[in-house]
C-alpha cells in the first residue's frame, strides 16, 4: 500500500514552488498533473514507436496500433463496456459531446422534438446542444437543480415530453461538487423510452463508472482530468446508438470504400476516428487508469480525503464570511471540490492573492455561467482535491485563505 508521500513522489511538479513558496495545487478539477508513468508512456512511444496507426505495415505503425487498440481494451474493461467497438477515442470530454450532439441529431432529431439538459451543465454539455437545436430547429429544455444543487429524478420524470429525444446531464458538477444519482436518472428516462448522455468528466475521477450498471447510452470523459496527457478523450455510447448515427468529420481510416459516387463508412469505432489520431497520447490513459485504480483501492488514501473533505466542510462552514455552495449536509453526496464565495471580496482577488501564497485555484464562472447565473453570483473560488494533496496542504489553504479574506475587507 502506497503512503502519500510515495503517491507524491510521482509528480515531480509538486516539488517544485511558486513565488517562493511550496506548491500546493488545489485546481485539479480543471487539470490534474501527470505521475511519472504517465509522461513515461508518452516520451517512450514518441521515442520509440512513432508512427501513424492503423496504416503502415512496417515495425514501427504496428507497435503504434497495438498501443492504440490496446489502450481501447483497457477503457472497455475500466467503465465496463460490452464491446471495444463502443469506445470512441476523442479530444476530451467537449469534442465527444459535440460528436454525439452532431451525429445523434443528424440520425434522430427533427424540427419540433426537444433536448433536456440541467441547469448546473458545464458550457460544453450546453452549447453543442443548443447548436444542434437550432440546426434541427428543435427546442432546449432544463432540469433545474433543487435547493441542494442535485438533479431529482421526480424532475426530470414530469419535464420529459413525447417530443423528447435526449437528455444530457453531468455526473458531478463541476461547480457544485455534489453527485447525481444518474443511474436513477436513467431510469426515469428510460421508462419514458428516452436516451441519455452522461458527462463524466469530474465523475470518473471520484469514483469506479460502470456503464452496464448505470445504463446510460453515452458517457463522456477527458483524460488530462485523470492523470492522461492533455488532447485525449473518450465516447462510450451502447452500439446500438453509434451503429445508426452518421459519423461526425469525414477523412481517412473511417471509411470502408471511397469512389467519387459514393463513399461506405468504416463500422464504429472506424466511422467515428477520422484523420490522424493522437497516437502518442492516447495510450497514457492506461497508466493514468492504472494510477487511478491504485488510489481508490488505497485505505490510506481514502483516509486522508475522508479527513479532507471533512475538515474542509467544518472550517467553510464555520466561517460567516464564507458561502459554501453544493453544500446538502451529507458527505455521501460530495466529492472534494468546493466552490465559495466571500462577502466583500472578489473572487479573482481571493485567487491572486492565494497564488502569491504559493496556492493554485480556479476562480470565475468555471465555463458554468447559467449555473453562475441561477445562483446568483458572478464567480465563485474553486478548491479541488486529488489523491496526491494532504491534509495538511488544506490546513494552509484554510489558513492561507483567512488572511486573504483579512487583506480584502
Amino acid at each position: 500500500m502506497q503512503s502519500i508521500k510515495e503517491i507524491r513522489e510521482q509528480f515531480p511538479i509538486l516539488g517544485t514552488s511558486v513565488n517562493g513558496k511550496p506548491l500546493v495545487y488545489l485546481d485539479n478539477a480543471a487539470s490534474a498533473q501527470r505521475p511519472q508513468s504517465v509522461t513515461g508512456k508518452w516520451l517512450s512511444l514518441v521515442e520509440e514507436a512513432n508512427a501513424n496507426i492503423h496504416r503502415g505495415l512496417h515495425r514501427l505503425s504496428n507497435e503504434a496500433t497495438r498501443e492504440y487498440e490496446d489502450t481501447r481494451e483497457a477503457v472497455r474493461a475500466f467503465i465496463n463496456a460490452e464491446s471495444a467497438r463502443e469506445i470512441i477515442f476523442t479530444s476530451g470530454a467537449t469534442a465527444s459531446v459535440n460528436l454525439v450532439a452532431f451525429s445523434f441529431g443528424e440520425a434522430f432529431v427533427r424540427e419540433g422534438d426537444e433536448v433536456i439538459v440541467s441547469a448546473s451543465e458545464h458550457h460544453s454539455n450546453i452549447v453543442p446542444w443548443q447548436m444542434m437545436c437550432l440546426r434541427r430547429r428543435a427546442s432546449l429544455k432544463v432540469l433545474d437543480i433543487d435547493k441542494n444543487g442535485l438533479l431529482q429524478p421526480e424532475a426530470l420524470g414530469k419535464l420529459i415530453s413525447q417530443k423528447t429525444k435526449i437528455i444530457a446531464i453531468s455526473q458531478c458538477s463541476n461547480v457544485l461538487g455534489l453527485k447525481n444519482d444518474i443511474k436513477s436518472l436513467v431510469q426515469t428516462a428510460h421508462k419514458k423510452g428516452v436516451p441519455v448522455l452522461v458527462d463524466g468528466a469530474q465523475g470518473i475521477v471520484h469514483s469506479a463508472v460502470d456503464v452496464r450498471d448505470l445504463d446510460c447510452d453515452f458517457y463522456v470523459f477527458s483524460g488530462h482530468k485523470m492523470y492522461a496527457a492533455t488532447g485525449t478523450g473518450v465516447l462510450y455510447g451502447k452500439l446500438k446508438w453509434l451503429q445508426e448515427m452518421p459519423p461526425y468529420m469525414g477523412g481517412g481510416e473511417m471509411i470502408q470504400s471511397v469512389s467519387f459516387e459514393n463513399t461506405v463508412y468504416a463500422q464504429s469505432p472506424a466511422k467515428f476516428e477520422a484523420g490522424t489520431q493522437n497516437f502518442n497520447s492516447v495510450p497514457t490513459l492506461v497508466p493514468a487508469m492504472e494510477f487511478l485504480r491504485s488510489a481508490r483501492e488505497s485505505a490510506l488514501v481514502e483516509r486522508e480525503q475522508e479527513s479532507i473533505v471533512e475538515f474542509m466542510l467544518e472550517q467553510l462552514r464555520a466561517d460567516c464570511r464564507i458561502r459554501l455552495y453544493g453544500d446538502t449536509g451529507r458527505r455521501e453526496d460530495k466529492i472534494p471540490l468546493f466552490s465559495i464565495a466571500v462577502d466583500g471580496a472578489h473572487h479573482e482577488d481571493l485567487a491572486l492573492i492565494l497564488d502569491k501564497m504559493g496556492i493554485a485555484t480556479r476562480s470565475g464562472q468555471m465555463c458554468a455561467e447559467p449555473l453562475m447565473d441561477r445562483l446568483g453570483v458572478t464567480g465563485l473560488l474553486r478548491i479541488s482535491f486529488a489523491p496526491y494533496n494532504t491534509l495538511e496542504e488544506a490546513e494552509y489553504f484554510i489558513k492561507s485563505l483567512r488572511r486573504a479574506i483579512e487583506m480584502l475587507i
